[in-house]
């Protein structure tokens, strides 16, 4: 693998980017990870992360990035309560559950202890497989505040 492949760098509004995506439990700990380049739909990372639970998940809390009827139907089929608003642009509007909703800000939170790291918030790493790295380093400290000693 070569160039932006190996880097999973993509042109976005605001240069040469990449999301990270989290699969986090009903606490906001990160379980998993998926790198994507700067320009992919949020949807495409949504098989990537779905499969890697050992147990099935009751409910799915994402943002708008997720709403598209494929991840609906996948969900619906897998008997997981999708929490995910409608986006805007939707002809038929979808209700969810906004007082389960709100739960997803453990998530954004869990993101900003993450950047608190400046090798993760700017993406000083050229590498995908070296930025990640770094992110689970960060993660492991992360998780250090929920382990409690004997």
């Amino acid at each position: 693998m070569r160039g932006t492949h190996r880097r999973a760098l993509g042109r976005s509004r605001g240069g040469f980017t990449s999301k990270l995506h989290c699969l986090a439990d009903a606490l906001g700990r990160p379980l998993a990870f998926h790198l994507t380049v700067g320009e992919a739909a949020d949807c495409k990372a949504f098989d990537a992360l779905i499969g890697l639970p050992e147990r099935t998940p009751d409910a799915l809390l994402a943002d708008k990035g997720y709403d598209s009827d494929a991840i609906r139907a996948d969900l619906a089929e897998q008997k997981i309560v999708a929490v995910i608003p409608g986006k805007s642009n939707r002809r038929v509007k979808i209700e969810h559950d906004r007082a389960l909703y709100k739960q997803r800000n453990r998530i954004e939170r869990m993101f900003g202890h993450l950047k608190i790291n400046r090798a993760i918030a700017t993406r000083y790493d050229q590498l995908a497989n070296s930025f990640l790295g770094m992110v689970h380093i960060a993660t492991a400290r992360y998780w250090l505040k929920f382990v409690h000693a004997a």
